[in-house]
């Protein structure tokens, strides 16, 4: 016989573990519907699907309708017309006779030669006249400065200046001459000066003197040319 005591205990422990068991149930179903709900806080809502109208097209009968073609028309063949001879066809017999043209005069025409010259009434003889052969033009003018050659016509000098004889060069006693390259236009006049053969101190004074000289025009076959001359200016000093 079992006593009272343990009757109790086994009553109290099966209180208690149904008790376990419900809250057991409880907090489980507690963090299901948690998750369940995080996760649709996560994904948002769902995005509303679109509905298009429906449109219904009728199918509309058509009705075929046989249309009869006309009968072919066929012309009515006749006897074929011949135009009769007018007064524009050409006479089939020929004429009883042809009268002949007299042959024109002329008071002033032209007779031919037995070798197929023709001469007109006071006029002469132009067998073997042909027209003169026109001269060839002469070649182009060179646009650029050309050194002086045999075949051309030299320039002369028309007007002479005299160089001015540096202070500076008198005081140092500097003689010498200066050699440059002088450079004539077609109308004669010094255009450029290029000193060769340079004396320092007497370079400026003879440039200067060359530019102020005039030449009569360089002709080549006839025509004016830029040229290119070797000009010398001496300096030298009086004792």
């Amino acid at each position: 016989m079992r006593e009272p005591a343990y009757d109790t205990a086994l009553a109290e422990e099966d209180a208690m573990r149904r008790s376990s068991t419900i809250v057991s149930i409880v907090v489980h179903a507690i963090v299901v519907a948690g998750a369940l709900m995080a996760q649709l806080v996560a994904v948002g809502p769902l995005p509303a699907v679109p509905h298009e109208p429906m449109t219904l097209v009728g199918v509309i009968p058509v009705r075929v309708i046989d249309i009869p073609l006309p009968p072919p028309q066929h012309a009515a063949r006749g006897p074929a017309s011949v135009d009769p001879i007018g007064p524009s066809v050409a006479p089939i017999e020929a004429p009883a006779g042809v009268a002949h043209e007299a042959a024109p005069t002329c008071t002033d025409c032209t007779t031919t030669d037995a070798i197929g010259v023709e001469r007109g009434v006071g006029s002469s003889e132009i067998f073997g006249r042909a027209d003169p052969i026109p001269a060839a033009a002469p070649p182009p003018a060179p646009q650029t400065p050309i050194h002086l050659r045999s075949d051309m016509q030299a320039p002369r000098k028309m007007r002479h200046v005299d160089p001015v004889y540096p202070r500076v060069a008198q005081a140092a006693h500097i003689e010498g001459t200066v050699i440059l390259e002088a450079v004539i236009d077609v109308n004669g006049a010094v255009t450029s000066v290029r000193v060769l053969r340079s004396i320092p101190l007497l370079d400026q004074a003879a440039v200067d003197a060359v530019r102020a000289w005039t030449f009569t025009p360089t002709l080549l076959n006839g025509v004016a040319v830029p040229v290119a001359l070797t000009v010398t200016v001496r300096f030298e000093m009086t004792r």
